[in-house]
């Protein structure tokens, strides 16, 4: 039985809420057999167009019921999916469909649809979602899905590009199955194996490959999943939907714990006093220095804030999942601290998102679990974290070099630097193509220094340090910053670095990095190589200075 057989089957015997989405400010809830009849009604259309297995078709829209549906019937139907992220720019989004030739791409809304066109008249037919499902549904259409080969291709997702053109991803069905067994079964671990569904939250893009591998596991077991597609709204419909848990990335968690943080600065008082004071206790007995007071301080500040703190995120919070990139010690040590586990996620989109999971029985802070059962790991030159197993990809969409280069010596080469614990239990450093090299040898990944910078400096978006082949570090800083605020923060973690990886000078650019200005990928990482390009004259300043 194919993963689509397990999914279609769930969805059959679901009488309750499998999906649910906030609409007008009112929540919309569908059972399984409603979801199926959306998928029967999609089918049918993809039928009449002439589709026929492995056939490709892009999906451009924000997520939405009609999002999963459709994908659920193109799958169904053995269509090959190429979902496609709804602000990323139209040239790009382009350049993805002429490299893919997809047959149909179907559009969420009339104003996608006509930034395409003006972008590519000579785009592929476009259909509208509301030309789809505002048909009725066939009275007697078998539901479940054509038979799938482990070979076969499910979907072509595209890599974010930070240093070249992107790559289209093909994921089979194969992959799909080994990673929805691991992710159940891990999830299963966190709810407990108890009857009723889990409560699910979600806000990050289907488009994105973690973030599909969240919906189709829900969707293949016993949870309910409520989607969010208003990131201004994000906090307000957290709350309302009072999930379990919920799929992440750093980003956020770090907005959340400054938000906290700033608003018990502004109330003082004892409660600023007991947060202060329990806050130090915690890290102290994290280190195995506990100190006389600190068992009463930790008790009266679970008992009088922290308890307030973790109802106010999410009272049923069991969890929180972060994935995408690299977590800070401190972040994540905030929020347990707070009663909320937050369970860690590495992978790619070339390792069908996963390779290593935090176990929630056993999370240690700072690393981000063990692989995946069934899922080989090991270093290799300058730490190259290597992958094998049934979740690696069988390749890039036409690219036979890039795909030899990617899986050569039968292991897949992911470009991160990591580490190994005796217990198998993963760290993350960096990536080896962003680790700058002085004139002098030494190597420095940017990453970590990147991460403590822009926490220690108030108001900065960014961080990113420069010196590859100079003599020293420099750093640009983006955002509403003081430059005193970011010398104080240089000053105060320069100290924690080896001579050759502290910041001797920076430049303040007070525009933000973004997808709209094209120097951040789809997923809101670094295009290094261009922003050094366009900030060429103001990094070139830096070094003609004598260095601090």
């Amino acid at each position: 039985m194919s993963f689509l057989d397990g999914i279609f089957t769930n969805l059959a015997t679901a009488d309750r809420p499998v999906l649910r989405q906030f609409e007008n400010d009112r929540i919309v809830s569908m059972s399984g057999g409603e979801v199926l009849k959306l998928v029967r009604v999609a089918r049918a259309f993809i039928a009449q167009a002439g589709l026929k297995k492995g056939d490709r078709c892009a999906l451009l829209a924000a997520n939405s019921i009609r999002w999963a549906a459709l994908d659920l019937a193109l799958m169904a139907q053995g269509i090959i999916v190429v979902p496609l992220y709804s602000r990323q720019s139209p040239k790009e989004l382009v350049g993805m469909m002429r490299d893919c030739s997809p047959s149909l791409l179907f559009c969420g809304d009339a104003m996608l649809r006509d930034a395409i066109i003006a972008a590519c008249p000579d785009a592929p037919p476009i259909v509208l979602f509301e030309e789809i499902f505002s048909r009725n549904a066939p009275q007697h259409a078998d539901d479940m899905p054509l038979s799938l080969r482990d070979e076969d291709p499910v979907t072509i997702i595209y890599t974010s590009g930070t240093s070249g053109e992107p790559k289209g991803v093909v994921l089979n069905a194969g992959n799909l199955a080994h990673m929805l067994r691991c992710t159940s079964d891990r999830l299963a671990l966190l709810s407990g194996g108890r009857a009723v569904p889990d409560q699910v939250f979600h806000y990050l893009p289907f488009c994105f490959a973690g973030s599909w591998i969240m919906l189709l596991t829900c969707l293949s077991r016993n949870a309910t999943l409520t989607i969010s597609a208003d990131l201004t709204k994000l906090v307000d419909e957290m709350r309302r939907a009072q999930p379990e848990y919920f799929l992440n990335v750093p980003t956020l968690l770090e907005r959340v714990r400054s938000g906290i943080t700033e608003q018990i600065q502004k109330r003082g008082g004892i409660g600023l006093a007991l947060f202060m004071r329990g806050h130090e206790a915690y890290l102290r007995s994290r280190r195995g220095e506990r100190a006389g007071m600190d068992s009463l301080w930790l008790a009266a500040a679970n008992a009088l804030v922290f308890r307030k703190i973790r109802n106010t995120i999410g009272p049923k919070l069991k969890a929180l999942i972060c994935g995408s990139a690299p977590l800070a010690v401190e972040i994540q040590l905030f929020f347990m601290m707070l009663g909320i586990p937050v369970l860690q996620v590495y992978g790619l989109t070339e390792t069908t998102a996963i390779c290593t999971m935090d176990d929630p029985r056993n999370v240690e802070p700072g690393k981000v679990g063990p692989a995946i059962p069934g899922t080989e790991m090991r270093l290799g030159d300058n730490d190259e974290i290597l992958v094998r197993g049934p979740n690696i990809f069988p390749g890039y969409w036409q690219r036979p070099r890039e795909s030899a280069q990617a899986l050569a010596d039968g292991w897949f080469h992911t470009g991160d630097q990591g580490q190994v614990d005796a217990s198998g239990n993963w760290q993350i450093v960096g990536r080896i193509k962003n680790l700058l090299i002085l004139n002098s040898g030494h190597n420095i990944a940017p990453e970590p220094i990147e991460g403590m910078l822009v926490r220690h400096i108030p108001g900065a978006q960014q961080v990113v340090l420069l010196g590859n082949g100079r003599g020293y570090v420099t750093a640009i800083v983006t955002g509403n910053v003081k430059r005193g605020d970011i010398q104080a923060a240089l000053d105060s973690v320069n100290p924690q670095l080896p001579h050759y990886k502290r910041v001797h000078a920076f430049h303040v650019h007070g525009e933000p990095f973004s997808i709209e200005n094209g120097l951040l990928t789809a997923n809101g990482k670094l295009k290094r190589d261009l922003i050094a390009e366009r900030l060429h004259a103001e990094i070139e300043e830096l070094y003609c200075a004598k260095p601090a």
